[in-house]
């Protein structure tokens, strides 16, 4: 089966084809872009997309060594994101798919980021919890089965990914911020200083995130000379810690039998660490796939048999995905 998928929900534009296990793929980062800014600004991301969406396809058949006339599906990211960002990957596609006559198949973003994982691993053991951070998204889903997915838990605020962006502005570091803090704490003592995991004492799944930086925020204040390093450190044992707790107590409750993690945060060195010590299998992309990626869209639109109407859907900035 050959899919192009195009992947455009905030600031990475990107177009692959999966052919097979074979993966044929494009991907523009905005990160110079959006630094200047320290953070993504939503109109300036959607204009970044524009130029390259043609020139990618046609580069991507090329590589592909395939012709549209060849194609069996169109998949796109339809949701959730920035909805700027969204429309001009889903009219590229929807306009793709009425030109070349093919099926069009609207993917969620968060199953994309689950996905990734059956790019690079097979024999998943079912039923399996998903963990999915990144800087727009953190959630636990149960999956009884594949393409089937149950909500548990997610954040009542800020992102890990979006906490991990505004702690690192308010300790004076470049966005990301992610790639940032871990890069400092690699060389800290994450147990000089104690910052709170909020809600891991919680009788949910959820997730909190904005107390953390509220936290940061007035001990930077009131301490302007500790040692960044070991304050970086504190602030990713905090967070991590977080997702660390509730995802062991997910596991066991839902009794699952494999762990899958995705998205952008799951490429954070000590959460892949500590991740990596639970006593079940733990599926986790290569760096690659962890951030926003086509091959991920097209890899979920092999978990559907049926495509969408070409006019029978839209954009949708706060798509959730429910159980289907």
């Amino acid at each position: 089966m050959n899919i192009l998928a195009i992947e455009t929900s905030c600031d990475e534009s990107s177009v692959a084809i999966l052919r097979d296990r074979q993966i044929f793929q494009l991907t523009a980062s905005q990160i110079d872009v959006h630094a200047q800014f320290g953070g993504v600004v939503p109109e300036v991301a959607a204009r970044e997309h524009v130029p390259v969406m043609i020139p990618f396809v046609e580069q991507v058949l090329a590589q592909a060594g395939i012709k549209p006339e060849q194609l069996d599906r169109i998949a796109v990211t339809a949701g959730p994101g920035l909805i700027t960002s969204l429309l001009v990957g889903v009219e590229t596609a929807r306009a793709l798919a009425y030109g070349w006559g093919k099926p069009i198949f609207p993917i969620n973003h968060i199953e994309g980021h689950i996905a990734a994982n059956f790019l690079v691993h097979q024999d998943i053991p079912f039923p399996a919890m998903a963990l999915v951070v990144s800087g727009g998204h953190t959630e636990l889903l149960y999956m009884p089965k594949p393409g089937v997915y149950e909500l548990i838990g997610a954040t009542r605020d800020d992102a890990a990914g979006e906490c991990f962006d505004k702690c690192a502005r308010i300790l004076g570091q470049p966005y990301p911020g992610g790639p940032a803090i871990s890069k400092l704490a690699a060389s800290g003592d994450g147990t000089q200083y104690s910052f709170p995991s909020p809600m891991v004492n919680s009788n949910t799944f959820d997730f909190s995130f904005s107390g953390l930086k509220t936290s940061v925020l007035y001990f930077h204040r009131d301490h302007p000379d500790a040692k960044l390093e070991d304050v970086c450190a504190g602030v990713q044992e905090a967070i991590v810690n977080s997702l660390h707790l509730k995802t062991v107590r997910a596991l066991e409750q839902y009794d699952a039998q494999a762990l899958l993690v995705g998205g952008g945060v799951a490429a954070n060195p000590l959460l892949r660490e500590r991740l990596q010590t639970l006593d079940i299998p733990v599926f986790i992309p290569p760096l690659e796939y962890c951030t926003d990626n086509a091959a991920m869209i097209a890899a979920a639109c092999r978990l559907h048999n049926t495509p969408t109407e070409l006019f029978a859907f839209r954009a949708d900035p706060n798509w959730e995905l429910t159980p289907r």
